[in-house]
């Protein structure tokens, strides 16, 4: 039986999906904390950043649900690139887009901005993936979608703390 969605208010396309345990936090290092040593952002800095977005479907976390994994974390901090890759939890998503923008904003508002992202859907996991990756590639699009305050509201509850 279908419920009634999360953050969407519609039908769940995906009513019973699948739970994965959350990672550990990473301990933190006496150099990273030695203000005096400079402190490159790798993979799993990345994936701490993005792992507890919340899935607009579902009161679960973007982790949770094995949408993001930080083995599909790329990160080059000498050439400021950061590359994520995520998957839905079905084939035919329609949150895909909204998920991929999420992703995007949470590290356009934490990284500097000489960092070039690229967020994409895994490759061959979704029926559209083309279509959403163009999408998240094309940075105009990006930003109408961003002057959107309903769209944009959605976004900002995917990047809040769950209550």
């Amino acid at each position: 039986m279908v419920g009634s969605g999360g953050m969407g208010g519609g039908l769940l396309e995906n009513a019973n999906p699948l739970i994965y345990e959350r990672s550990g936090d990473r301990p933190v290092t006496a150099g990273e904390e030695d203000e005096q040593v400079p402190d490159s952002i790798d993979a799993r800095e990345i994936f701490d950043l993005i792992r507890s977005i919340n899935d607009p479907e579902h009161p679960l976390t973007l982790e949770e649900l094995n949408v993001v994994e930080q083995v599909r974390v790329q990160v080059s901090d000498p050439e400021s690139t950061v590359a994520v890759a995520f998957t839905p939890t079905i084939p035919h998503c329609s949150m895909a887009t909204l998920i991929g923008l999420s992703i995007k904003v949470k590290l356009l508002r934490s990284l500097p901005q000489r960092f070039k992202m690229d967020v994409h859907i895994t490759p061959g996991t979704h029926a559209s993936e083309h279509a959403v990756n163009k999408q998240l590639a094309d940075k105009e699009r990006v930003a109408a979608a961003l002057e959107n305050t309903h769209l944009l509201e959605v976004v900002n509850q995917c990047l809040s703390a769950r209550s």
